[in-house]
């Protein structure tokens, strides 16, 4: 990662826009995490997916954990983590060193998330919530928001997963329906996604919070970005988030363009316009990015 966009440029070969900066990792707060992290054998999306906001959050004491491994069943063409079929492989240690880490950190606030497991006949879904169960014991003050993958479609996993539901519970819709097929892995999909979530709504509990997260800049249509953020709503959700699209190699889904700031702001209103609780928006918004302060506007906005 380099300091300033005159120093970086895109696996396509522009240059980065002046308004996308992303910092270098430093500090002692940073250290710390990943000292943390490297003792326990933990991943995080920070690192896999090669998130852009790794200094900021890591500078601050926070990181995204990944459950199930860091190997991904799925090859998303915008996606930098690793793909391969770990053959039903699962640490079983996994979720008490997760409790651990979160135990010795003192977060108010923790996101979680998977890499897909269609090896598993659950997509993950025991594991996650037998995580969410040891997190509820070591730190019971700690709010969970767990990003999930559609879990195969299989509305049993999801009530497994629901059975020890988080404060949030995420899935990305990633992208607008003409664009779903060729950007996500073939075993996702639009209405797949839209479903699982609307599942949610109606098997958890109330208080559930849903959220999702779009990205721009793939080649989508204002029009088609208006039809996503309608379907989410009428899924249930209840947070989103829009982020711009930054290719991680030459083998990825190219950048069709560097959405400016101020069309991030547009869609930020627009969500709430639409009646969302709330919405981040800006081209380095990742869909874990200020997720506490997002979910607090959810709670608040149920109390009015």
């Amino acid at each position: 990662m380099a300091s300033s966009p005159a120093a970086v440029s895109t696996p396509d070969g522009p240059r980065l826009p002046t308004w996308i900066r992303v910092r270098p990792p430093a500090g002692a707060q940073y250290e710390g995490v990943r000292s943390l992290l490297d003792g326990l054998g933990l991943g995080t999306v920070c690192r896999e997916a090669r998130c852009p906001n790794l200094a900021e959050c890591w500078g601050a004491g926070t990181a995204t954990l990944m459950l199930l491994g860091t190997d991904c069943t799925r090859r998303c063409a915008f996606c930098a983590v690793r793909t391969h079929w770990p053959h039903g492989a699962v640490d079983p240690t996994e979720p008490e060193r997760v409790a651990r880490a979160v135990a010795q950190w003192g977060l108010r606030y923790v996101v979680l998330t998977q890499v897909c497991r269609d090896d598993l006949p659950d997509g993950g879904a025991g594991a996650m919530a037998e995580t969410v169960r040891r997190l509820r014991s070591s730190a019971p003050r700690t709010k969970v928001e767990l990003l999930i993958g559609d879990l195969g479609g299989e509305e049993e996993a999801l009530r497994t997963l629901l059975a020890s539901p988080p404060d949030v519970l995420a899935h990305n819709l990633e992208t607008v329906r003409s664009l779903s097929a060729a950007v996500r892995d073939r075993r996702a999909g639009y209405d797949r996604s839209l479903g699982l979530l609307a599942a949610a709504r109606r098997l958890g509990p109330a208080r559930l919070v849903l959220k999702s997260s779009i990205m721009l800049g793939l080649g989508e249509s204002a029009p088609e970005l208006e039809l996503a953020l309608a379907d989410l709503r009428g899924s249930g959700v209840d947070l989103v988030t829009f982020g711009q699209y930054l290719r991680p190699t030459r083998e990825h889904w190219s950048v069709a363009r560097f959405v400016p700031p101020e069309e991030f702001d547009r869609w930020r209103a627009r969500a709430l316009e639409r009646g969302f609780a709330g919405a981040e928006a800006g081209p380095l918004v990742r869909s874990s990015y200020h997720a506490e302060a997002l979910y607090d506007r959810a709670v608040a906005r149920r109390r009015e």
